[in-house]
Formats: structure tokens, sequence, C-alpha cells
């Protein structure tokens, strides 16, 4: 998301923005016709041959930073690493020192090709294939186009393909898909959010007067006329036209302004620091390396071993790894019905331990039926059927799942065809209901309410019971409720429904007409708990995922719900309560509480950020234009292909299907993705910090280098490609159960750790070569070289198997094939080098059969200590590894 990054930009970038101010200026307060005149455009909307040339000239309606990078940038960004920039100076080094000596910086070369080529192969697959991802998910757009033969409709056309001049139409739940100027609006409130940070809506309405140039606000963004791209419809209705489209809107032109800069994750800064970490050894242990062979070889020669022992602590493939995890774990969310809109995101998934959802759809069937139609009594009554029909019916917002159930009830469309609608006053998340003004026959108005029992009860004078209207009394409020609470402990939602009659108005109604009205029954639906749902919660229990049920729905009906699943309900909070306390009482109740019934959208986010302060990473899945500020806020949001525009622009994660199960297997590939790379960057860290550290320890007592720069580059190689199967590798059951966070901290106590043993056996091996072998002199150093440059790779290519798991590797865990084919590869590569033209133009030479009997002996003592210091570690440190 770049939501944070905006609101920060956006104060600076006005005067960037300019193209952008004045195509909105110039649309704000023309009148209507003349501004569909300007646009060349009208009422009827544009036919395929217009919108075809406007397409043709501006291009389509998307904004700069949503589109991939060019494959050459994306080429150029493999190379911008701080480990091939060293390798590079070492080139540099070594072909200013001997130029005629070419081999040193050809293996460099090849050593930087596979990274970066590698590199960038993957990344730009992976971009591709996000972005197919990202096509499966589309926006769209409700527009007036015209056919070819005039007829004009309203269609849903791909947010891409909008044109100016393009006769739009927004409801609550809707993304704004351009820089739009209002033709007609009703109760409108927009959330800039994105753009200015401000978490309350502001109102926006039609120009009513032809204001001249002076009176224009200087900041765009308080036009009042004119809504921009990449906010969202909190609540009402409007018809709008196009004045810009992607680059021209003004989140286009702040997008130019920030085009490459992304909010860094957690995830981010802790590759980035682990980088950092190796190149801090580096400049500590080289320059000692470095002081310790200059004094016995010279300066030249010292400086090319000492950059060759800066190469050996570089992770090169770390990025390719990285990005090569993250997008076969991508992938392989994608046949799970999960499509991943940002690949850090994944990271997030894995380390979730807490998921907070809604109710609809994801613990329940999201089929609801109308149960029941009552009046107040509790005896079934036709007229609040009749009424909510008529008020489901002539709604233009967005119809949720119970309308669709009145409106199942298509027996009522004649009654309806008698009405026409007057007037609309919007749904929205404090009233929490919505009224149709209607015109009958006998030129009466009829206003008809629908909504939330407490907030209905709240604006009725009167009660309509059997054939009697009775005044709406405290007592007989509290009959109704305890009749409408009867039915939600059955699990029934209930909504009341209210009418008012009055005499025709020309003035437009609004808020102010929702009073003295009559109450003249309920409407009762049921949307039972899927099958599933009480298996998929048990499953995320399992792997250490706690779920906590956040809803506007009704708290009885909740708790019954929650409780046919499987959750524990003993504590429950409506968003009354939430709504007083400080942070401190927040968190407490929030650390209790597995229900919370009645939520307001700032309320939902609310609670996400207590459990955020408390530690926790937090998923929230939600597809509701009321749930968008809480999927801003998580760790990692998550919402479904059939949400609001808005919910599914603020999620970092789509599922394709709602349902938990599907979530918990996103859970696990997450952290599948998340172990591998975690294994790479311990196992790279404390290979190449032991094999450093043995040669500086090496350096002080030899008459001769341990290794020719040469060797040590192609030894680097070697093991560098021995990892590339990593991102293929299983986890242990055991890993996956739990959630994973990212600590920085415990790489480098786990390379302080555990690098070292691999030391141990490069010192017993020097001491075999020089007592045993008698290599101990400046003529026996190619032999010297050549043995521990065999044991050197076997011990830090077994290490992948010793490191990947915290069991007994081999015995209790095998990696995956490809692990073992190209670990075994390499390491029967390393055992014949010495014996090849290779190894003699590395300076090697053959090593006797007697040297592979100490040899065997040699690696077997390496995992058996390997082994015992990886049970003390995760003694010492609880039980992590990993």
């Amino acid at each position: 998301m770049i939501r944070k990054t905006l609101q920060n930009a956006a104060a600076k970038a006005v005067s960037k923005s300019a193209s952008a101010q004045v195509l909105a200026a110039q649309a704000a307060y023309r009148h209507n016709d003349e501004l569909l005149e300007a646009l060349d455009t009208r009422l009827s909307g544009l036919d395929e041959t217009e919108i075809g040339e406007r397409l043709d000239r501006d291009g389509v309606n998307e904004v700069s930073h949503e589109k991939p990078p060019h494959w050459s940038a994306q080429l150029l960004h493999a190379f911008k690493n701080p480990f091939i920039i060293v390798l590079l100076v070492l080139v540099g080094v070594q072909l200013a020192t001997d130029p005629e000596d070419l081999a040193g910086p050809l293996i460099i070369m090849v050593m930087v090709g596979i990274s970066a080529v590698l590199s960038f192969t993957q990344e730009y697959r992976s971009t591709r294939a996000a972005e197919q991802l990202k096509a499966m998910v589309r926006n769209t757009a409700t527009a007036t186009r015209r056919a070819s033969d005039g007829h004009s409709e309203r269609i849903e056309v791909p947010v891409g393909e909008l044109v100016v001049g393009d006769i739009v139409h927004l409801a609550a739940g809707d993304m704004v898909p351009a820089d739009l100027r209002l033709l007609h609006a009703k109760d409108l409130f927009i959330s800039q959010a994105i753009l200015t940070g401000e978490s309350l809506p502001v109102e926006k309405a039609a120009p009513v007067l032809h204001d001249d140039e002076a009176s224009l606000p200087s900041n765009p963004l308080d036009l009042g006329s004119v809504c921009y791209m990449g906010t969202n419809v909190v609540s009402g209705t409007a018809t709008a036209v196009v004045v810009a489209t992607g680059a021209r809107t003004y989140l286009g032109s702040l997008a130019r302004s920030l085009a490459g800069e992304r909010v860094q994750t957690s995830f981010d800064r802790g590759v980035k620091s682990v980088s950092w970490l190796l190149i801090r050894f580096m400049l500590v242990m080289v320059p000692i390396v470095l002081g310790i062979q200059w004094y016995k070889q010279g300066f030249w020669e010292a400086l090319l071993f000492a950059l060759s022992v800066a190469v050996g602590l570089t992770p090169e493939m770390l990025p390719l790894i990285v990005t090569a995890n993250l997008g076969k774990g991508a992938m392989a969310m994608s046949k799970r019905k999960v499509v991943v809109k940002r690949l850090n995101a994944i990271q997030n998934f894995g380390a979730m331990d807490v998921l907070c959802t809604d109710k609809t759809g994801t613990l329940t069937l999201d089929k609801i039926v109308l149960e029941r139609h009552l009046d107040l009594a509790g005896e079934e009554s036709d007229d609040a059927l009749e009424y909510g029909y008529l008020n489901s019916h002539f709604q233009t917002g967005l119809k949720n799942l119970m309308d669709k159930a009145v409106l199942a009830h298509r027996d009522l469309e004649p009654m309806a065809a008698s009405y026409r609608v007057v007037d609309e006053i919007p749904f929205d998340f404090q009233r929490r209901r919505m009224s149709v003004v209607l015109g009958d026959h006998e030129g009466q108005h009829l206003l008809v309410c629908k909504g939330a029992v407490e907030e209905m009860l709240a604006i009725c004078a009167s009660a309509r019971i059997g054939e009697q209207t009775l005044s709406m009394t405290d007592e007989l409020r509290a009959e109704i409720r305890t009749m409408t609470h009867r039915l939600n402990e059955d699990g029934l939602r209930v909504l009341v429904v209210a009418v008012k009659r009055q005499a025709p108005s020309d003035r437009a109604y609004g808020i102010a007409d929702e009073s003295e009205l009559v109450a003249v029954g309920c409407l009762a639906f049921l949307d039972p708990p899927k099958d599933s749902a009480g298996t998929a919660i048990a499953a995320l229990h399992h792997h250490g995922v706690a779920v906590k049920v956040i809803t506007g729905d009704n708290e009885a009906v909740t708790r019954k719900i929650c409780r046919e699943v499987g959750l524990d309900v003993e504590h429950s909070a409506q968003g009354r309560d939430v709504e007083s306390l400080d942070d401190a009482e927040l968190d407490a109740l929030v650390a209790r509480t597995t229900v919370f019934a009645k939520m307001s959208p700032l309320q939902k986010a609310r609670v996400v950020k207590s459990l955020q302060r408390q530690g926790h990473t937090v998923g929230f899945l939600g597809d509701g234009i009321n749930d968008a500020p809480a999927l801003r806020e998580a760790d990692v949001g998550i919402s479904v292909d059939t949400a609001t525009d808005i919910a599914k622009e603020s999620a970092d994660i789509i599922l394709l299907e709602k349902n938990l199960m599907v979530l918990e297997e996103g859970v696990i590939e997450g952290r599948i993705t998340f172990g591998n790379i975690i294994k790479y960057i311990k196992m790279t860290a404390s290979s190449n910090f032991g094999n450093v550290l043995s040669m500086l320890i090496a350096s002080l007592f030899l008459p001769f280098v341990p290794l020719l720069p040469l060797q040590i580059l192609v030894l680097n190689l070697l093991y560098d490609i021995s990892q590339l199967s990593i991102p293929f590798d299983r986890m242990d059951d055991d890993y996956l159960r739990k959630p994973r966070k990212w600590n920085a901290s415990d790489i480098g106590r786990f390379m302080l750790c555990i690098g070292p043993s691999s030391s141990v056996f490069d010192i017993t091996t020097f001491a075999l070569l020089w007592f045993v072998f008698g290599a101990n002199s400046p003529e026996h150093q190619a032999f010297f070289q050549s043995g521990w440059f065999v044991e050197s790779l076997l011990t830090q290519t077994l290490v992948v198997h010793m490191i990947r798991t915290r069991k007994i590797p081999f015995l209790q865990s095998i990696a995956a094939a490809p692990v073992l084919g190209l670990t075994t590869a390499i390491i029967a590569i390393g055992m014949v080098i010495p014996y090849t033209v290779i190894g003699t133009k590395l300076g090697m030479v053959e090593l006797p059969l007697a040297y592979f009997g100490w040899l065997v002996l040699t690696v077997l003592a390496y995992c058996a200590l390997t082994q015992v210091v990886k049970v003390l570690y995760m003694r010492r440190y609880s039980g992590r590894w990993l």
C-alpha cells in the first residue's frame, strides 16, 4: 500500500501536481451543461467509437506506480546489491594488479552473472506472475454508455477502461475510479484518507453556483464538487463525469513524484539488517587479515587475499533466494485460491498469530434467507414484508445480502410497480439504517425506513401491533427488544421496518425526516454456520493462530454462531463498551475477549491496533467498506474477490474463496516460504563466518596463504550453487505449528554460536595436513590448499542439511529431493576438482586416498559436534532454532 507515503507527500506535492489542480479547478464550478459540452460528452454516455479514440489519446486509466518496472530496470536493479559491488571492486583490483591473469576476474564475473541474472529472472517471473494474479481481482465502475443502436444503459466497466467524459455512478463501498466532477449527489460522504490521512469523511456535492476563480480553494482536495481517484465512498450516491484519468489525476501526479518509493516492511528491514550485519563483520575481519598477510606477503598479494576473504563473507545469492522463495510461495498460494498482491505480505501471513474476522460468509454460509416477517408482537405480518420489499427494491446504494433475501420474494413486484421513487436517504454506519421516499397513486409521499433494532426504536413515535397503533413508550420498547432478543438467541438477525406518510414536498429529504415514524414490524434473517468453520478454526488454533470475531452484527446472534463453531464466547464486548476506554483499558479488554459485536469501522481498527501494541502479528479478514480502516491497520489485510472495491484495494491478500480452510492453507504456505528464507540466511551467515574465522586463524600461523584468492572464489561459487534448491525444500511439521516472526538479533547470535563449529574441524584439518601429511612449508602449500579446499567445501555444503532442521538430519528429517540432489552433486564436484585440469589451473594437486579416510572421520565428527551444539543452543534459547 502507498497510503502512508502519499499522506506524507500530499501536502508537499501540491505544486508538483499543478496539472491535476488545474483540471479539477476548471471543472469544479462549471454548469453541468457547459462542462459536458467542454468534455464532448452527454448524460446518455459515450459510444464505443468515442471510447476507443479517447483510450488511444489518453491511455488506460492507471497511475504510474501500479505498473511493474520495465525489464531493463529490473535487470539493472539486480546489480544494485552491496555484495555484488564488493565483487566488482575485487575484479577491478585484480585487473589493476595483474592484468595478465584473467582467471580470477572471470570466475568473479561468473559469480556476479549467476547471481544477477538468476535474481533478475526470478524477480521478472515473480513480477509477471504477481501481475497475472492481480488481474484475477479486477475493480470495476458503474458507467452509463451507449450501444451501437443508440440505446443507453448502466454497465460494469473495468476501471482501466474509463475515459474522460464517461458518466459514472457512485454508491457506498465504491472506490472513486478517476478524478470526477459531480453532476448530482445525495448525502455523499467521501473518505480522502489515502491522500490526506484524515479519518473523517468529507461531504461532497454538485456545485450550486457558478463561482469565480478567486473563490477556489488553494488546495484541490478542498474542492467540494470534485472526487479524486483512489478515495472511497463512505455513504450516499452520486452521478459524476470523468475529468481526468491515469497519470493526469491528482493521485497519478503524486505517484509520478513518488515513483519507486515504498514503505519498508519488517521483512524488508530484516533482510537489510542481515546484509549490513555481514558487511560489518567484513569491515572488522578483512582489515585484520589484510594486516597479517601484508606483513608476511606484501601489500598487493595481501590485498587480493583480503578481498577474496571479503567475498567469502558475502551471501551473493541473498536477493535471489529471497525473491525465489517469495515468488514460489505466491504461486503455491495461488493454487490454493489465495492471491498475493504484495509478495512481502507472505512473511506477515506466516507470522500471523491472531486472525480477526467478520462473521458473515466466513463463519456462516453467506446465503442469508428471510426466515420470518413479524409484527412487533412476534406474529406473522405481511405488512413488514411488503414495506421491507419496497425499501430494498427502490434503494440505489449497495444492496447487501439481506436486501437480496428480501428481493427474492418476486411475487411482490406488481405491488412495487404502483410506486415511484422520489428520494433516498442512504445508509451509513453511524445511523445504521436507510430510507427511501416513494410517491403513491394517491399523490402522497411514503417514507420507508429499515435498519438495526436500537437505532430504529429511537426514531419511532408509535408502533402498529395488529390493527392498533400505539404510542412508543419505554415499556413498549422494552417488550420489542425482548422479542427481538429471543430471535437473536435463535441465531436470527433482525431489522425493524418503519414508515411515515406525508403530503408531497419539493424539497430534498434528509436525515432529519427520519423521525416520528410508525414501526410496522421486523424481518428476521437466518445465516447458518458453515460445516467447515469449526474444523477450520480448530486447524488455525493447532497452528498457533487465535481467532477473534469483530462484526457490526448483533451480539446475541454473533455469540450463538461463534458457540456453534467452537469459539470461546465467555467474554464478549460491544462497540459501546470499546468507545469509552483508553488504550490501557482497551488492551486489557481485547486480551480476554473473543467476540466483538456492533462495532463501527474505527472501533474495529482500534481493536487491531490494540493487538499490535501487545506484540501480536494481526491479520484482518473483511470484505465491506466498514472493514477498510482495519484492513489498512492490520499487519496483513485479507479480503475476498467479491468484496467492495475499497476492501480489495486495502487488502494485501485476496481469497478467491471466502473459507477459513483456504486461509489456514495460506498460513502454512507463508510459514514454509519464511522458513526457507531463514534457513538460507542462517546457514550462509554461520558457514561464511566460520570459514573466514578459520582463514584468520590459519593466517596467523601458516607461512603461506591457506587458500589462493582464486580457490576462495571457486569455493564460494560452488557453495552458493548448492543453496539454489533451498526454495524447494520442505519444512518440519513442528516448525509449521507456530507463527514465526522476524528476529534480526537472532541471526547474529546464531552466526556466532554455530559458525565456529566448522572452524574446529578446519583447525583439525590444518593439523592433519601439517603433521600427518607434512604440508608444512611453502613448497607443499598446493597440497595443503587442495586438502583444505575439499574439507571446507564438504563441511560447508553439509551445513545445509544440519541447519535446515532442528532434528537429526538424514535420520529424523530428510531434505527435499532437489536439495539432496544438488548438495550431493556439489560435494562430488568438490572432491573431483583436484584431479582435473580445472584443479591444476586453480593451483591444486591430487590428494592420496589415505586423506579421504581421514576426511570421512572429520565429516562425521563435524556432524556430531554440530548436532550437539544444536541441542545446547535450543536448550539455551527456549527451543528456538530456525
